[in-house]
């Protein structure tokens, strides 16, 4: 088995973390130096995040979030964050390629038109839809990349949009996805993973 397919299969969701880890910032940078290369419709790389490492904050969240204890003894609480108006930053996202000559003028002003128009075109819900699908993708990427740094991490309910934008500011563009409880996860709290149905339940070929 390869070193990714033991990642897969050892990445479980914590029930709880060890009590008075410090995540180093060094590894946080890592992980989001790498997280940045996950897929993104159109390049738009709809995925923020908003790290809190704040001990005090972190027991706010507890408070504000049901007081689930794995938040309490996380060592950081990533809120994941989808853009919803993305798109706009088409051309800032595309410029690179045209500075270096892989688009042309009249090619680059056709991406950046037909990438706003197809999302104005679709409405809010589609946007804001396609955010969500985005930031999840990355989300998924960013466990991955942690586990394989020694980190463990349970993907939660986000604080709900009223709390958050209480506790946070954050540009109205920036909808919450996700939290995600990082840390190391505590020996005692770990138990047999739940069923996994068989590939036949939930795969269906058309050959």
């Amino acid at each position: 088995m390869s070193d990714f397919q033991s990642i897969i299969k050892d990445r479980r969701s914590a029930n709880r973390f060890v009590e008075g880890i410090e995540i180093p910032q060094s590894d946080l940078e890592e992980i989001f130096s790498l997280s940045k290369f996950a897929p993104s419709s159109y390049n738009l790389q709809h995925t923020h995040y908003l790290v809190v490492t704040d001990r005090a904050k972190i027991e706010e969240i507890y408070e504000r979030t049901h007081q689930q204890y794995k938040i309490k003894t996380a060592s950081a609480i990533i809120y994941v964050l989808g853009d919803v108006k993305a798109h706009l930053k088409a051309a800032d996202l595309n410029e690179g390629l045209k500075n270096l000559g892989v688009l042309s003028d009249q090619e680059y002003n056709a991406v950046v038109e037909q990438t706003i128009q197809f999302y104005e075109s679709k409405g809010d819900t589609f946007q804001r839809e396609d955010a969500i699908r985005n930031a999840s993708i990355a989300a998924m990427q960013l466990m991955l990349i942690a586990k394989d740094l020694g980190w463990d991490t349970c993907p939660m309910h986000s604080t709900e949009d009223a709390v958050f934008k209480e506790m946070f500011d954050v540009s109205d563009n920036l909808i919450p996805v996700m939290m995600i409880a990082l840390g190391k996860s505590a020996p005692e709290s770990f138990r047999p993973r739940g069923y996994r149905k068989p590939v036949n339940e939930f795969v269906k070929y058309y050959n």
